[in-house]
């Protein structure tokens, strides 16, 4: 599985960035996919993700200003970011696992397949 996020920026705070992820597999379907982020000297932290019935989980510092979604025909993520901080500042990384337990959860370990990351800076 080949996953590759796009769509990261500079932006003011208050303002909206679109972040795009997509997960090639030839061989198996995604169960779910995920956004995490990380600054440096911290440990990575799941941010929002969705399963393939299109049930969404969010941290709790993003919820009611960040939106989820998926293409499950183009096997795509998306992160619809509005009134973004300063303290989102970050490398956003998507993930995807193959098998999912009732859940898809916001922790590192659930996830196999991970893209490069994309930078995401709010300036205030």
């Amino acid at each position: 599985v080949h996953v590759a996020e796009s769509g990261g920026g500079s932006v003011q705070a208050g303002g909206s960035l679109r972040l795009s992820c997509t997960a090639s597999s030839s061989s198996y379907s995604i169960a779910c996919m995920t956004w995490f982020r990380q600054t440096p000297g911290k440990e990575r932290e799941g941010v929002a993700s969705i399963d393939s019935d299109g049930d969404t989980h969010y941290a709790d510092s993003v919820r009611g200003r960040f939106t989820v979604s998926r293409d499950n025909a183009k096997n795509s993520l998306y992160l619809e970011m509005n009134n973004l901080r300063p303290d989102d500042t970050a490398t956003y990384y998507c993930a995807a696992a193959t098998v999912a337990p009732m859940m898809c959860l916001l922790t590192v370990p659930m996830y196999g397949y991970w893209g490069q990351g994309t930078q995401v800076t709010v300036s205030s």
